[in-house]
Order: C-alpha cells, then structure tokens, then sequence
C-alpha cells in the first residue's frame, strides 16, 4: 500500500514538471522494463530503446496510469510489451520491404539469394528441434494444414498437436542464429547474448 503511494506520489509530481521525482520512478522500474524488453525483444540495444521510449512517454503523459485498473508495475508491463511489440513488427516490415525493394531493384540473382538464404537459415533452425515439433510446425506453416488434420496425421490429440506448435516456435525463437543474420543486413554491430 506504501509502494502505491508513492508511485502516485511520484507520478503526481512528474506531471508536475519534477525532475527528481522521474528520477526516482526511473531508478525504481527502470530494471523491470529494461527486463521484459529484453526478454521480448532479444537484443540488448533494442530492449534499451524501448525502455527509453516507455519513459519518455511516462514524462510526457504521467496522468496515463489510472490506478483503478491495477499497478504501476502491471502498467508499465503492459506498456513495455506493446512498445516492444510494435519495435518487433517494424523490423519485420522493414526487412519485408527491403525484400520487396531488392526484388524490384535487382530483379533476379540478389533477390533470389536472399531468398534462399531465409529458407537455409530457416531450414536449419528447423533441424534442431525435437521431430514432433518440427513435423508439427511443417504441417502447419509450410503445409497449410489447419491442427485438426495435423491431429489425424500424427495420430495425436488435437491439445498435443498445439502444444508441440507452440514449443516448436518457442525454440525456434531460442535459437538467435535465426535472427542475427537479419541484423548484419542493417550494417550494425552485432551482440553477443
């Protein structure tokens, strides 16, 4: 009941133009954010960048929070996903339109390459998950199978078939070599996890 308080305390004054109270709510969440950015979008500059954009936005609009539906904590956590989300969906639209671009520009041979280059590297990521899972992912999105008949096809329980869905692209996304070729595309430094 303390912590509420204060958080309201401080985002009072924020909204009053304090500096030392954004400071203060800063040092306190600035952990948690950096935390679930990071975890979301799995690169320590971007978890950065997001984690400066949810900030930025809490000094510019402090009377956002409504403490009527819920914690700080949760808000911001809820706030924090959405950001790093949206970060998400814009490199994934960037490296679609730069595809695209290639596609139009080079008309062949590159466009071609970066292909097959996504393919491999989607292709291998593939051969490190456990059989049932990649049968299950390659059924479903490379197959167009909807779960029923991937169900009838493995012989498994339609809750199986999902769950080995979801654990396979879970992995997928554990495997950081998937995505660190994307990066190097942009010309920019690479970080080691």
């Amino acid at each position: 009941m303390e912590d509420r308080r204060e958080d309201l305390e401080l985002l009072e004054k924020i909204a009053e133009g304090s500096r030392a109270a954004f400071d203060r709510f800063y040092e306190k969440y600035a952990p948690m954010v950096y935390h679930i950015a990071l975890r979301i979008v799995g690169d320590e500059v971007e978890a950065e960048d997001v984690s400066h954009d949810v900030f930025l936005e809490i000094l510019q609009k402090p009377h956002q929070f409504d403490p009527k539906r819920g914690s700080v904590q949760a808000f911001l956590a809820v706030k924090t996903k959405s950001r790093s989300l949206d970060r998400l969906r814009k490199k994934r639209d960037l490296l679609v339109s730069r595809l695209e671009e290639a596609a139009l520009t080079e008309k062949g041979a590159e466009f071609d390459f970066l292909r097959q280059l996504e393919q491999q590297v989607i292709l291998d990521a593939l051969t490190h998950l456990p059989e049932e899972q990649r049968q299950a992912i390659i059924h479903f999105y490379f197959r167009g199978e909807t779960q029923r008949e991937i169900a009838a096809a493995m012989n498994k329980p339609l809750g199986s078939v999902k769950s080995l869905i979801r654990y396979g692209l879970r992995n997928l996304r554990k495997q950081k070599e998937l995505f660190h070729w994307m990066e190097a595309g942009r010309g920019e430094e690479q970080h080691e996890a």
